[in-house]
């Protein structure tokens, strides 16, 4: 295994990495901004291209290269211009919203829990929601646990959605018009607690682990591949060619007034055996 080397540091709850066109995009939660950086680059800046008091806070790119961001708070997809102009892309008729993930039709699958975790709520299970490339919002499932991480594989016939608080990772067939169908367990991990995942370029699922504080890559059916020991909770995971980034701080609390320790997110990264796939569409 290669070294793991860190990219970024002194951040706060940093999420929802995600590789494209050649940078790495990533937010920080706790200060509310989308942040991007070349990692090839030694002394690359890292830009806020925008800013979004929104927690969670996670991304997506649209086919065409669009950033979609999610607004938590206000129930709303945001369109991101590229001088960090925000628009409304979506309405979803309420708060409470957590990751996205797109396919190269355009279609958008964001999901919440049923209930408010930050606030000691008691528990409801949550969902997925599906916005369609015409604005449209619909339910495409339900009974999920804890809904974290999601990705799509790179054909574009599913969706992957961990379900934290049932240690598994779901999947269930895209058809042509988004919908969601043919549930199904694709992994079960014991007492791990899937967060964010991604998918690389032989179908394996890399997902971050925040109590177990690890990055660990997974097949269909569970079989445990590698494992990339953290010294603090791993949150995402994104592929960008052979290398995996990992967003990572240490955990203090769902319901603590700083769920991290101010200053100790981490970008990592480390070089794998098997990239991600070759971009889509």
């Amino acid at each position: 295994m290669s070294e793991l080397r860190t990219l970024v540091d002194g951040r706060g709850l940093v999420e929802s990495p995600r590789w494209h066109d050649g940078r790495l995009y990533y937010c920080d939660w706790s200060a509310g901004e989308i942040l991007t950086t070349a990692p090839d680059a030694p002394d690359a800046p890292n830009e806020v291209i925008a800013r979004v008091a929104s927690l969670p806070l996670c991304i997506a790119f649209l086919p065409d290269g669009t950033l979609i961001a999610v607004d938590s708070p206000t129930g709303r997809l945001l369109r991101v211009a590229p001088d960090g102009t925000l628009s409304t892309h979506a309405d979803l008729g309420r708060p409470g919203w957590n990751d996205i993930a797109a396919d190269t039709r355009g279609h958008l699958y964001v999901n919440g829990a049923g209930f408010d975790p930050m606030s000691g709520a008691d528990f409801a299970p949550g969902q997925v929601t599906l916005v369609a490339p015409d604005g449209s919002v619909r339910p495409a499932a339900d009974d999920i646990a804890f809904p974290n991480g999601m990705a799509v594989t790179p054909d574009d016939t599913t969706l992957l959605v961990a379900d934290s608080y049932r240690h598994h990772l779901l999947a269930f067939d895209i058809t042509a018009d988004g919908s969601l169908t043919n549930r199904r367990v694709w992994a079960d991990l014991g007492t791990d607690v899937p967060d964010g995942i991604c998918v690389d370029a032989e179908g394996a699922v890399w997902y971050a682990d925040v109590p177990n504080r690890h990055c660990t890559r997974v097949t269909e059916g569970g079989e445990v591949l590698q494992t990339v020991p953290l010294d603090r909770g791993g949150f995402a995971c994104a592929l960008g060619g052979s290398t995996l980034y990992i967003t990572a701080a240490t955990w203090q609390g769902m319901t603590e007034a700083e769920m991290v320790t101010p200053g100790s997110g981490r970008v990592l990264a480390i070089d794998v055996d098997v990239p991600g796939p070759q971009p889509r569409g």
